[in-house]
């Protein structure tokens, strides 16, 4: 077995592509319809859907936004520079609401960011990726 896809409700399909597109630079893997049942899909990922996780946006029309609950927390994405990384998130309209650092009480760099509908991303230092707290 392997983890396929994540899957995230989005209140704008067009502006959440555009942000794990061009802002975290991910590739639009294959879109589609289902008029019946009034939803539209997207898979946006870092590779092919054969031999990566990717991420599946899923718009439910005429659903503008979503109460995000308790129990969702955040998913993970290593990068080589998170503080370039973060930089160039900003620098495209990207909301950091977590500066680059250590992790409190440990050593792992981490950095968090927010898609258009409010769902943390975290950066973890590819360095640090794997290791736990303690870095």
């Amino acid at each position: 077995m392997r983890l396929l896809h994540t899957m995230l409700r989005v209140g704008d399909l067009d502006k959440s592509i555009a942000f794990y597109t061009d802002v975290l630079g991910m590739k639009l893997l294959r879109q589609s319809e289902n008029t019946e049942y009034k939803y539209t899909l997207a898979f946006v990922g870092y590779g092919d859907e054969i031999d990566h996780t990717v991420i599946e946006l899923t718009y439910n029309w005429g659903v503008a936004s979503y109460d995000l609950g308790e129990g969702y927390g955040h998913i993970a994405i290593e990068a080589d520079d998170i503080y370039a990384l973060c930089e160039e998130v900003r620098s495209k309209g990207g909301k950091v609401t977590r500066e680059p650092g250590p992790v409190k009480g440990g050593t792992t760099v981490i950095a968090f960011v927010e898609d258009p509908d409010g769902y943390k991303i975290e950066f973890i230092a590819k360095k640090d990726a794997g290791k736990g707290l303690a870095g």
